[in-house]
């Protein structure tokens, strides 16, 4: 029901006129507090039924936690709690400005013939600006009312109630028709009163669902961002390298090249391996093929042969360490060492790398170390350098920690120290 009153002048608060009507008592103001009088005793019956109704709508509001459906069904189920013809959810802006309305009793075809929203001035204006209920037998002869726009249904008795949340007004409820009766009585007012209680704490609800919802994917997409970067793109980053002199290496050493784009292909066929069991969450084909121990001693294979880098391991103790942790973490200490050899390629002209795995009381100890140029470790990164922090990150997800050691013209050596648990014997 956009549109429900034509709101271009400032409305004026009233206190006669109809909000003295039959079956309404008077409002009067004392301490610059709404008092109100208190209404007449329903019948028991009666007073049970519209218990019920209420309790009712509650649960179908609580039962829901997207936002939207939360905003549709708050309106649906107003109106049919006092039995109304329209209803609608009017959301302000910061301005007091409606800025979303949601309806119903009205189809899609009847709102987009109606126009743009009400502006949120005029009566509607009066319960945004005052912040509480207000009740009319018939809106033409309200004093704030100036008639509807071209297209929109007759409207006569109105009932609009805010929706308070701790942090103020979120909303208010206009319902307009009531079915039985010429208007809304003072019960009604009450019920709808006290299911604006309940529709505040269910649109607060779905609100921080989905904030939290929205915060998981933003920490999703940077976990995938990370394993993307560590290990897929590096590896194709790797097969790149190794690509680079391959245009010389064809005149002078055409066994050479064509070994090097042989070994391309491979390099390329197990990225797109590792893309597809990413996308299916099965883990990385190294270790998927050979556990752990396999897994780095092909790393150190795939620098070895794409760069000049001489790159020796030490995996004396590997298979204990290897056996104590679960595929995850395996997959998670293939994406360190495939990162920092990515960047030993990269940045470091280093003509020797060692990658040792062993075992130090109740630690694994990872070490990837290399006589490259080195760097100051103490320096800042610069933004959209995330080689580092994702190597931390990484260690922190293992309970572990990073260590860097490094120095220019020094070298480099990157420490990685995890919490060795050992696997539990199954019981005989």
């Amino acid at each position: 029901m956009p549109g429900i009153v034509s709101a271009d002048r400032p409305a004026r608060e009233v206190t006669s006129g109809p909000f003295r009507q039959a079956g309404r008592p008077a409002a009067s103001r004392a301490g610059g507090r709404l008092l109100r009088c208190p209404a007449m005793a329903e019948p028991p019956a009666s007073f049970d039924a519209r218990l019920e109704a209420l309790d009712a709508a509650t649960r179908a509001i609580a039962a829901e936690l997207d936002l939207e459906r939360v905003l549709q069904v708050v309106v649906d189920s107003v109106r049919e709690l006092v039995g109304a013809t329209y209803a609608a959810l009017g959301i302000p802006d910061v301005t007091g400005r409606i800025e979303r309305l949601i309806t119903s009793g009205i189809s899609l075809e009847e709102r987009a013939a109606i126009g743009p929203l009400p502006r949120g001035l005029g009566m509607l204006g009066l319960i945004i600006r005052d912040g509480r209920s207000y009740r009319v037998r018939e809106i033409a002869g309200h004093p704030d009312a100036h008639g509807f726009p071209p297209n929109h249904p007759p409207m006569a008795s109105f009932l609009g109630v805010p929706v308070r949340a701790r942090r103020g007004v979120i909303g208010n409820l206009y319902l307009t028709d009531k079915r039985d009766a010429d208007e809304f009585d003072a019960a009604d007012e009450r019920l709808v009163e006290m299911f604006a209680t309940h529709a505040a704490i269910a649109i607060e609800n779905a609100r921080l669902h989905d904030a939290v919802r929205h915060l998981a994917v933003i920490e999703e997409r940077d976990r995938i961002g990370r394993d993307l970067h560590d290990g897929i793109m590096q590896g194709i980053y790797a097969v790149a390298l190794s690509l680079e002199d391959v245009p010389a290496l064809m005149s002078e050493e055409p066994a050479e090249a064509a070994a090097r784009i042989d070994r391309a292909i491979d390099g390329l066929n197990l990225a797109i391996r590792d893309l597809r069991n990413f996308i299916h969450g099965l883990g990385s084909e190294v270790t998927a093929d050979g556990g752990l121990v396999v897994g780095l001693a092909t790393l150190a294979d795939e620098l070895r042969l794409n760069t000049l880098v001489n790159v020796e391991v030490d995996l004396g103790e590997a298979d204990v360490v290897a056996d104590a942790l679960d595929l995850s973490a395996a997959d998670q200490v293939l994406h360190i060492v495939r990162e920092t050899l990515s960047n030993v390629a990269r940045h470091s002209a280093a003509s020797r790398a060692v990658i040792s795995l062993r075992r130090e009381a109740d630690e694994a100890v990872l070490t990837v170390t290399d006589n490259g140029r080195g760097f100051d470790a103490s320096a800042t990164v610069p933004p959209g350098h995330y080689g580092l922090s994702n190597l931390r990150e990484r260690a922190s997800s293992l309970g572990g920690r990073l260590i860097i050691e490094s120095e220019p013209d020094a070298g480099t050596r990157v420490i990685v120290r995890l919490p060795f648990v050992a696997k539990e014997t199954p019981p005989s």
